[in-house]
């Protein structure tokens, strides 16, 4: 069992699961931001169009109500959220530091170091 523990403190404690666990919570929390933003901006605008809010509008067949403006809002959610990510992600990946390319000279062969020694002899 002290293993066990031992090997889930290991896991906890790795860099990823911390950094994800980060993730996590901003994630959560940017949700809240684009679900205010749905709800309190974008649905209005729409709702003057239609002369209701988005999110409320349902159809209702026998005795079910279909709340199909809810789900138009979680699409509308998961896309802004979706591209929000697709940039931060396209930023992350540029600003991440190129490995720069050393050029491997090669040592210059004996006959190259020959005439170059004549030449500069025959310079001065």
């Amino acid at each position: 069992m002290k293993k066990f523990f031992q090997e889930f403190k290991e896991f906890a404690m790795r860099g990823n699961v911390v950094d994800m666990a980060v993730g996590v919570m901003i994630g959560a929390a940017f949700k809240s931001i684009v679900d205010s933003f749905i709800n309190d901006i974008i649905s209005p605008v729409i709702g003057l169009f239609m002369n209701d809010s988005l999110h409320t509008l349902s159809v209702t067949i026998g005795m079910v109500t279909i709340n199909y403006g809810a789900f138009i809002t979680a699409i509308m959610n998961f896309v802004i959220m979706a591209f929000i990510l697709f940039i931060v992600i396209k930023l992350m990946n540029k600003m991440k530091k190129q490995p720069e390319q050393v050029e491997i000279v090669a040592e210059p062969s004996d006959e190259v170091k020959l005439l170059t020694e004549i030449r500069d002899a025959l310079k001065k």
